[in-house]
């Protein structure tokens, strides 16, 4: 256990503090968010799928469901556009440009009023309304697709600007308030909604497109987050082992003996040579020739 005793040093406490929340946030938070939304696409395009496979059914035998999700189901409506009923959503965009959806409401046959999506117009100038032409009067048969409520948010609340009321969300409740009107919401599970008018319906405008029937990147952007999580602490361990080993060669280093074969002089070399002069007579004994 002595060999771990470097791991409750701060700097190695705080790599494993991070690790353990970034892998932790992998599991529980990063990737179950991706994976949702992978599975709310795959639902969502489903739904659409089928719509277009079949009939559109009477929006009345959806107001008297159980309540399931319905969103995107093909539906035709009798009644009339309830008059004056316009309702401006802001901060819309046709074909990449600055527009606004135009909303209205539907009378039923039996007298409950709808929330019709008419579809979008261009804003003038980029910043304006333009002039908003009135729904066809009388009796009318439309076909729509059911769709949810958006929600509302704090701070963005309606208006009335270049003389028309004016909101920033398609929402029921409020444009029930907004138009001083009881709208019906169509069931549609959690949130109540409303319908949203298909080309060449009377009083449709420039419908918007059907989302792509593609999943996106949400599955693959799931399963590295997975990947991440578990990549963290198997390289942590890995630091761990490495300094260990690291250690290891340090210790075994300061505990070997120096290598004292290549100390060694031979003593051959160290001692004078038999045939050498010894003295500096002998030495000019020997330079002279007197030997």
């Amino acid at each position: 256990m002595r060999k771990l005793t470097f791991l409750l040093r701060p700097s190695w406490v705080i790599l494993a503090v991070v690790v353990v929340a970034f892998a932790y946030l992998c599991f529980t938070v990063l990737a179950p968010w991706q994976l949702d939304k992978n599975s709310a696409t795959v639902h969502r395009n489903q739904l659409i799928t089928d719509s277009m496979r079949t009939d559109p059914v009477e929006v009345t035998t959806v107001l008297s469901g159980t309540g399931e999700d319905t969103e995107w189901r093909r539906v035709v409506a009798s009644g009339s556009y309830v008059p004056d009923s316009t309702v401006l959503v802001r901060f819309r965009h046709l074909e990449k440009a600055p527009g606004y959806a135009v909303l209205a409401a539907f009378a039923l046959e039996d007298g409950r009023l709808l929330l019709i999506d008419r579809g979008l117009v261009a804003a003038v100038d980029g910043s304006r309304p333009p002039e908003i032409p009135q729904p066809p009067s009388g009796s009318q048969r439309i076909e729509a697709l059911v769709r949810k409520s958006e929600g509302v948010a704090p701070g963005k609340d309606p208006s009335v600007q270049d003389g028309y009321r004016q909101v920033y969300f398609i929402d029921v409740a409020q444009e029930s308030v907004v138009l001083g009107a009881p709208l019906t919401p169509v069931p549609t599970g959690e949130r109540g909604g409303y319908l949203q008018l298909r080309d060449n319906q009377p009083g449709a405008l420039s419908p918007p497109p059907l989302p792509q029937l593609d999943t996106g990147p949400y599955l693959s952007y799931g399963l590295q987050w997975l990947a991440f999580g578990i990549m963290a602490p198997l390289g942590l361990g890995y630091f761990v082992y490495a300094e260990i080993r690291q250690r290891k060669k340090r210790k075994v280093a300061v505990s070997s003996p120096p290598d004292t074969a290549s100390a060694e002089v031979d003593a051959s070399t160290a001692k004078p040579s038999n045939n050498a002069p010894s003295t500096t007579a002998d030495r000019l004994a020997d330079r002279y020739g007197r030997r």
